[in-house]
């Protein structure tokens, strides 16, 4: 029999047999991913004052969207945050702001669960508001800082804020800084910035907090050499985390080897010599005497008179920065320069035109509009 007989017998079976298996189902219709009757209700948006008062009265929810606001790109987001912010700086200022840094794997979001937990006790209320790193490539940010502290993401006297650096680092330190002043007219009364613990970000948060500590391993090479001395010399307060278990015995050599090297640098402004402190976030040994250190350089700075300086310090310092910050937003989204400036940059990557000259008649071409 040939393959054409076959295929002729094949189609008179399925003809006069439909009911057998090779007869495809109709099926039915694809349904909508989405349900049809589905209606979202737009989130309505509080006015300034109901802002203000949630904020005042310690809500959560509210505070967390006041600093939806602050962090928000949109003008008008921007406008409302900072009626806000001027409405909760006389009820600000009454907390200790600690910024803590440390070199990757030093432990940190482990460090500030386990002295969160401590400080609570204690009767404070705990705010972290955490720098979360964003990637180069992708721009997005895990945001992980909550499930990294399960025993106080729970607890009602501790809110949690991570937000992204989003490759901006003056812009998230700004943002900080204005949510350090929502949190603290919400009563919490002792702050954490930690920060994402490499680059500049260490700078930026030196200058929005009273106190900044240094978290640091042993057993990671030669010890003075394991961090840049720019950021051990803005250290008051160093701790040698993970000093528990064999690793006991290296964490006490660590700690005189810091000690003896914060001794070679120059008395800070504060008068306060750095201390280093040992502890243990897991065995959780060793964190009253890092509480204690906090304490007695917060007394010896109210004492000298540094604590009230250092702040004013930092109130004249963010104010020539949002200077800066508004008139470079101001230059960029100006529709002349706009329009120029890929033409000037081209000719200074062809070598036409040197970069000098092409930043000064790009500022004539913004302030001739001033003239």
């Amino acid at each position: 029999m040939s393959f054409s007989q076959i295929d002729h017998y094949e189609k008179e079976y399925a003809d006069t047999h439909h009911d057998t298996a090779l007869n495809v189902a109709q099926g039915v219709e694809q349904q909508p991913i989405v349900n049809p009757y589905f209606k979202r209700r737009k989130r309505s948006q509080l006015t300034t004052e109901a802002y203000v008062r949630g904020i005042l009265a310690g809500d959560i929810t509210t505070l967390s969207q006041a600093i939806t606001l602050i962090e928000s790109n949109n003008p008008d987001h921007y406008a409302q945050a900072q009626e806000i912010i001027g409405q909760c700086l006389p009820h600000a200022g009454n907390s200790v702001r600690i910024g803590i840094t440390g070199v990757p794997g030093a432990g940190k979001s482990t460090f500030i669960e386990a002295v969160g937990g401590m400080v609570t006790a204690l009767h404070h209320k705990l705010a972290v508001l955490a720098i979360d790193p964003s990637s180069e490539r992708s721009g997005g940010s895990i945001l992980g800082d909550k499930t990294r502290m399960e025993s106080i993401c729970h607890n009602p006297d501790v809110f949690i804020r991570p937000s992204p650096s989003a490759g901006s680092l003056g812009g998230v330190a700004r943002k900080t800084r204005e949510t350090i002043v929502l949190c603290e007219a919400a009563g919490f009364d002792v702050i954490f910035i930690e920060t994402v613990g490499v680059g500049q970000s260490e700078t930026a948060v030196h200058s929005m907090v009273d106190l900044f500590m240094l978290l640091q391993i042993s057993g990671a090479g030669d010890e003075l050499q394991g961090i840049k001395r720019g950021i051990m010399e803005m250290a008051d307060l160093m701790v040698i985390t993970k000093a528990d278990g064999e690793n006991i015995h290296k964490a006490e050599l660590a700690r005189t080897q810091f000690q003896s090297a914060l001794r070679l640098f120059p008395m800070p402004d504060s008068g306060w010599r750095p201390q280093v402190c040992t502890c243990s976030s897991v065995d959780r040994t060793g964190l009253e005497e890092v509480w204690k250190g906090v304490e007695a350089f917060l007394e010896h700075t109210h004492n000298n008179g540094y604590f009230r300086q250092n702040r004013n310090r930092q109130n004249k310092y963010w104010m020539y920065e949002s200077i800066n910050e508004v008139l470079r937003h101001s230059f960029y989204h100006d529709p002349r320069i706009e329009a120029r400036i890929d033409d000037f940059e081209k000719r200074v990557l062809d070598d036409k035109l040197s970069s000098f000259i092409a930043a000064k008649e790009l500022l004539d071409i913004y302030f001739s509009k001033f003239k």
